[in-house]
């Protein structure tokens, strides 16, 4: 979404894309060496990304292998795994370096797979958004003990036969916290039925996610809650054709009337967002080097 048409086609041209996340994890892919990392695309003052790419999805088996082969006893299996597993978090830290950057974003899809996992593994936090609903309170009895499971799994892991000098993540993947969905732009969901699940979502959330009692009997009043975010859904389109974020939206980009007064107001929650977010991650202190932290999952 950052990226017009034509940029994307330099980066997506018949054959090899050596300048996307495919072409940085390819020679593993096809177990003919480790990662490439490409330069990352600058996107805004102190931004950038490494490109994503639509074929991707083929090293979902690799990565599936990968897992089990890091505690294999023979150490050159072992280090294969190793290196598979650790290519997405090998490939940030390198961009990091190579950007300069304090924080690293990764947008995941919904889903607990082995592509998920590795980019899980390389993040120490993770922020959950939810709608009030019972696919999200469902979703997060599922995410809680796969989070747990894949922890674990990863410092027995981290014990084994480690190639030497290969960069490793911390596995901590902390629950920074949830972002709720604002109820009133949802299309025929009265708020009576809203608040029905918005309210089971305190409790569900700190026992399946963080293991404790809840201290929250609300949704408003959980301390777990980084924000409740209105939809925008008037504003997607426009930012999406703008190619820039809602909350920077001008009248050239058609935000004028009623949706220049949501512009100012989306820049104001997301900031929000964006300042709990950094404050919790302060608050946990972790030394040195860049956080890694994954969103949308």
């Amino acid at each position: 979404m950052f990226l017009d048409d034509s940029k994307l086609e330099k980066l997506w041209p018949d054959g090899e894309h050596p300048g996307t996340i495919l072409g940085a994890v390819q020679p593993l892919i096809n177990s003919m060496g480790d990662v490439l990392a490409p330069p990352p695309v600058p996107i805004a003052d102190n931004l950038s990304i490494i490109a994503g790419d639509l074929g991707l999805s083929a090293f979902e088996d690799r990565l599936s292998e990968a897992w089990r082969k890091c505690l294999d006893d023979n150490q050159p299996i072992a280090g294969d795994g190793f290196r598979v597993v650790t290519a997405f978090y090998r490939l940030m830290e390198s961009a990091a370096k190579q950007c300069g950057s304090d924080l690293v974003l990764i947008d995941v899809g919904p889903n607990i797979g082995a592509m998920n996992r590795a980019a899980l593994v390389a993040a120490d936090f993770v922020v959950i958004p939810l709608g009030a609903d019972l696919f999200s309170l469902q979703g997060l009895r599922n995410l809680g003990p796969t989070l747990q499971d894949w922890r674990q799994g990863w410092l027995t892991r981290k014990a084994g036969k480690v190639p030497v000098g290969l960069s490793l993540p911390s596995g901590g993947m902390s629950p920074l916290g949830y972002v709720l969905l604002n109820p009133s732009v949802r299309e025929n969901r009265p708020v009576k039925s809203y608040l029905k699940w918005a309210n089971r979502i305190p409790e569900t959330y700190s026992r399946e996610i963080l293991g404790q009692e809840p201290h929250a009997q609300t949704a408003p009043e959980d301390p777990n809650q980084l924000v409740m975010l209105k939809h925008f859904k008037s504003l997607m389109p426009m930012a999406q054709d703008a190619r820039k974020p809602m909350f920077d939206l001008t009248p050239a980009d058609g935000a004028i009337g009623g949706h220049a007064g949501a512009v100012q107001d989306c820049g104001k929650q997301f900031r929000q967002l964006a300042e709990r977010i950094l404050k919790n991650v302060d608050d946990r202190q972790l030394p040195g080097g860049p956080e890694f932290l994954p969103v949308g999952l």
